[in-house]
């Protein structure tokens, strides 16, 4: 499915960007960048509807194109899911939701928690554009690591997008449970795809696997991951830049390459349809043939290099892209 916001969503932004400072923008945007750069999140800059907008026209698209990518992957796993109902936790403006929309229409009923009201704010005018479904959504202002929270509503998709990367690292493994805890169909978690991010990622599906979850993706195996510092798992997407997009962003390239990583979860009720391998890199072309990078389903890291010669596997080799799974036969 295409990274490109929806039309509906793509106009609501542009609507709320009329008559608003494209300065004033750029600077509130340049300090979410910064505060996600240095580490932190957003709880600390994003104050006002501004701040909320500014983080709209900086960060929404490449959130909302790297849970796309990670959607479509979980749903491509779980041919046969159709969920009904929506938890997205750490909402922001709603950016999960509206890829989640995207992936999952038949979706019915939708709630988002939020701790900061700005967001939510924001959250609620998107969605009056969107579908019923998301202009109907409950959303509702949560601290996720409260000690004493009310336990949330059970839905049969939740997700979590950037969500991780916020929250103090005692906390997480708490909110990971309570996140399993309220799902009763799939779980999918994104967070950036920095190497910090793959261990928040990596001690989620630890814990999940413990739980008793089967894994949907991206791994193709419930071993442990075969990968060994300096390396580590994440994924790209590539996504179009709009004139406004990159003056928030200080950025000349029309075009904008999110890197991600992501964990899908899966109830024993929800069939997951099991695959050989996931690639891990980009696939390098040359004149002998192509190099893969694999996470094979045995548990291990293979280099798996397809000859020109063998033109029906060079041939299928040449359409593998980055973060692509292969079915048995592959």
């Amino acid at each position: 499915m295409s990274p490109d916001l929806p039309g509906p969503l793509r106009g609501a932004i542009e609507a709320r960007l009329e008559g608003v400072s494209r300065r004033d923008l750029a600077e509130r945007a340049a300090r979410v960048s910064a505060a996600y750069r240095g580490g932190g999140g957003s709880a600390g800059v994003v104050l006002t509807p501004d701040d909320a907008l500014a983080y709209a026209l900086a960060r929404l698209p490449a959130t909302y194109a790297a849970d796309m990518a990670a959607f479509s992957a979980a749903a491509e796993a779980c041919p046969d899911f159709a969920p009904a109902t929506l938890l997205d936790a750490g909402a922001g403006p709603g950016t999960a939701s509206w890829a989640a929309l995207e992936v999952w229409p038949q979706i019915e009923a939708a709630l988002l928690l939020d701790e900061s009201g700005p967001f939510l704010d924001l959250a609620r005018i998107l969605g009056e554009a969107g579908p019923p479904v998301l202009a109907g959504a409950e959303r509702r202002r949560a601290n996720l690591t409260a000690a004493q929270a009310q336990a949330w509503p059970r839905a049969e998709l939740v997700v979590a997008s950037y969500v991780l990367a916020e929250i103090p690292g005692p906390a997480q493994g708490a909110l990971v449970d309570r996140l399993w805890d309220a799902c009763e169909g799939l779980l999918v978690l994104v967070e950036p795809g920095t190497p910090a991010g793959y261990q928040r990622i990596l001690a989620a599906r630890t814990q999940l696997i413990a739980a008793g979850a089967a894994l949907a993706g991206p791994c193709p195996h419930a071993q442990a991951c075969p990968l060994t510092a300096p390396d580590w798992c994440h994924f790209v997407q590539r996504l179009p830049r709009s004139r406004d997009h990159r003056l928030a962003k200080g950025a000349e390239v029309p075009f904008e390459d999110e890197k991600f990583i992501w964990l899908a979860a899966a109830r024993e009720r929800v069939a997951v349809t099991p695959f050989a391998a996931r690639v891990l890199s980009p696939p390098r072309q040359a004149k002998p043939g192509i190099d893969l990078k694999l996470c094979v389903e045995t548990g291990a890291l293979e280099h798996r290099f397809v000859p020109r010669r063998d033109k029906p596997a060079f041939a299928q080799a040449r359409r593998l892209d980055w973060g692509d799974a292969l079915n048995a036969k592959s």
